[in-house]
Order: C-alpha cells, then sequence, then structure tokens
C-alpha cells in the first residue's frame, strides 16, 4: 500500500504535528510542524523538513546551522494526527544550541533548566 500525505489529519492551518526522537539514544529532541509538501519532501529526500509558521516557508533542518536531521524512520499515530520521525541528529537539535528543545523540567511547582548549552 503506498502513503499519501494526504491521508493525514492536519489542522485548519494544513499543519500537523511531528516530533523528532533521536534513533540511537531515543531522546525526544524537538517538535515543529509540516504540511502534507513538507511530509512528502521529507519521505522524498530523506532530510527531515519542516514548515515554518514564523517565516512561512519550508525549513529543511540543518540547512542554514549544520545541524542536519537524517531521517531513519517516519510513523503516523493511530489517529494520524501526529508523526513520530526518528533521525540521525547532527549537533544540536534545539536552536538555543541544545541537544534538545525539552530541557526545561517542571517539578514540585518549580522550573529548572536541565541541559546545558552544546
Amino acid at each position: 500500500m503506498r502513503f499519501d500525505p494526504a491521508t493525514l489529519v492536519y489542522n485548519d492551518a494544513g499543519l500537523i504535528p511531528a516530533i523528532a526522537q533521536d534513533a540511537t539514544s531515543g531522546d525526544v529532541l524537538m517538535m515543529a510542524w509540516m504540511n502534507a509538501e513538507a511530509v512528502a519532501k521529507t519521505l522524498e529526500t530523506g532530510r527531515v523538513t519542516y514548515w515554518s509558521r514564523s517565516r512561512q516557508a519550508f525549513w529543511v533542518k540543518g540547512e542554514s546551522s549544520g545541524h542536519v536531521q537524517e531521517l531513519v524512520d517516519f510513523r503516523v499515530d493511530c489517529d494520524r494526527d501526529c508523526i513520530l520521525v526518528t533521525v540521525n541528529q547532527t549537533g544540536p537539535a534545539c536552536h538555543t544550541n541544545r541537544r534538545s528543545c525539552f530541557y526545561t523540567e517542571v517539578q514540585d511547582g518549580a522550573e529548572r533548566e536541565i541541559m546545558a548549552p552544546m
């Protein structure tokens, strides 16, 4: 059965959340948005491509920073409204220069940074 990006459930803006996970460690690296064309580009090229809501343009991860996400596996959740991409990540995934965007922990009502920039 051939995969068709149109079968995914996109929000009113035509976007679907995509979670990037490190293929080796299993660490969750980041969450960003894709539209149908970004999904297709990701699958065609093996370079994870997102849709930048702020720039209103495609964002090939690592294109300007060199912090590339090479696609290892592409999965769709049971409701078809979220994507999980497992990747080989070169350098930090976060624009703050951290390995993961999830570097803030909340415990007992307080938050703290648990990961320093690389």
